[in-house]
């Protein structure tokens, strides 16, 4: 905040009274950054990205002072350590933090509590205006004090909390530093009950999670976890006679970094993707370098290429000795749930998987066909899962007599299936048969496959 002189004829509690802050437009800017560059000790400031500026009046609109919010600052020790976060959580989490970069109480028009009162109006509404601008509120806010010019006195008057001195580093450029050795005095303050505790959370808050979604997500996986990884790929058949940057294995233990990492599975967004893997990284998932020594990046052909000739089986039992390294192998006792789905980028095709619950383990999966469905797809990977004993669950369309008796039959297994009123006669001989099927299940006998399937109808093999 910037030093100001008391107006001597100024009535304090009038002016008090009648201050109120509102958002600036376009055309004030230039006003704005001239007030700062004459008056502020910081001068100008042009900030990028997201940020609101504010104006604070008096009754007859006289500025009286100026108020700009902007991004936070990216690493912050005391700010990360007082919020709770991970690294990760951080660099998805930050827009969620805004810093106030520029606080200005004209010369001449100001009177004691002036600063305190505009910084709380100003506040009041910061989360709210941006959600409006934005599509998200912000939770903690953010500033900087400097020991030698101020005591931050208006910051501690408003419920703010002084967390420490910075390390004196000051952005020089977008993402470049430099050290001035004047470390400044760090405040914070949460702008809702609970802020810290949803910053910190393991998921977001669905009103919060659209933050997330907009930072691009990159590789979590270290070097180290990387080697064993692509040990499996490796037993994946190479499709190429020569291979020049990119062995087929590379590739395929991208795919399974963006997968793990909450990216996309497009070839353009895993060209994207990989490009924001370190050289490190790039070096440990086996991409060769080139003779100036850089590790490059597949591009999105070289995806699309690859996806299109890898053989499907050969990846899906790597997926699942990567797994069972992993996690082990998957209970025996536990529903066995086949589903289908069309991926965003599947160019029409679908993918029935298997998954066990609730431990989702991955059991295998298959391609649908456009030209044709689910049912026989269903069948035929039947016979790669290990289903004796096991119930298994599918949904409306797999309600046949061929899949039923295929699974008790030929796999000796138990079959969970779902009945709708658009099969009337199945379902008229399942009320005939079992007329007493809301006490099938009592409260108190309960199993765990009725608990998770509590609309589906149970047809024990």
């Amino acid at each position: 905040m910037s030093r100001t002189k008391v107006c001597p004829s100024a009535e304090p509690q009038e002016i008090l009274d009648e201050v109120h802050v509102r958002l600036t437009d376009l055309r004030e800017m230039p006003r704005v950054q001239s007030l700062l560059r004459r008056h502020h000790y910081l001068g100008c400031l042009r900030p990028v990205g997201e940020r609101l500026v504010y104006i604070a009046a008096d009754q007859r609109g006289r500025w009286v002072g100026v108020l700009i919010f902007c991004a936070a600052v990216k690493h912050l020790r005391y700010r990360d350590k007082w919020i709770g976060w991970t690294d990760e959580q951080r660099r998805r989490r930050l827009a969620l933090v805004v810093n106030n970069a520029r606080y200005l109480l004209i010369p001449n028009r100001t009177v004691p509590n002036l600063g305190s009162r505009v910084l709380k109006s100003a506040l009041e509404r910061l989360s709210a205006d941006w959600q409006q601008k934005y599509g998200h509120p912000v939770l903690v806010v953010e500033s900087f004090v400097d020991p030698e010019r101020f005591c931050g006195t208006v910051y501690t008057a408003n419920g703010w909390e002084e967390l420490g001195l910075t390390d004196g580093w000051g952005r020089c450029a977008r993402d470049y530093y430099v050290k001035h050795d004047k470390p400044k005095r760090l405040f914070v303050k949460e702008l809702c009950p609970h802020a810290r505790r949803s910053l910190q959370a393991a998921h977001l808050k669905p009103a919060l999670a659209m933050v997330e979604d907009k930072v691009a997500p990159r590789c979590t996986q270290s070097v180290r976890e990387i080697g064993p990884l692509i040990q499996h790929f490796k037993q994946v058949p190479e499709y190429r006679a020569r291979v020049e940057s990119y062995p087929l294995w590379s590739l395929l233990a991208i795919v399974a970094c963006a997968i793990l990492s909450g990216a996309q599975r497009g070839p353009k967004a895993l060209a994207g993707f990989a490009k924001k893997l370190s050289p490190a990284q790039r070096r440990a998932l086996g991409i060769r370098r080139l003779p100036n020594g850089w590790y490059p990046a597949p591009s999105q052909p070289t995806f699309s290429r690859a996806l299109q000739a890898v053989d499907p089986q050969a990846v899906d039992r790597a997926v699942l000795d990567f797994q069972a390294q992993v996690r082990g192998h998957p209970p025996k006792d536990e529903l066995l749930a086949l589903d289908g789905k069309e991926p965003k980028h599947g160019g029409g095709h679908s993918i029935l998987s298997a998954i066990s619950v609730p431990s989702q383990y991955y059991l295998g999966s298959a391609v649908v066909d456009k030209k044709t469905n689910e049912i026989p797809i269903a069948r035929q990977l039947f016979p790669k899962l290990d289903l004796e004993g096991r119930f298994v669950s599918l949904d409306a369309l797999h309600t046949q007599t061929e899949t039923a008796l295929d699974l008790v039959q030929e796999h000796g297994a138990h079959y969970t299936l779902t009945v709708k009123d658009n099969q009337p006669g199945i379902h008229d001989t399942i009320k005939k048969l079992l007329p007493e099927i809301p006490a099938a299940f009592p409260p108190s006998g309960i199993d765990e496959h009725a608990r998770l399937h509590p609309g589906a109808q149970s047809q024990p093999g």
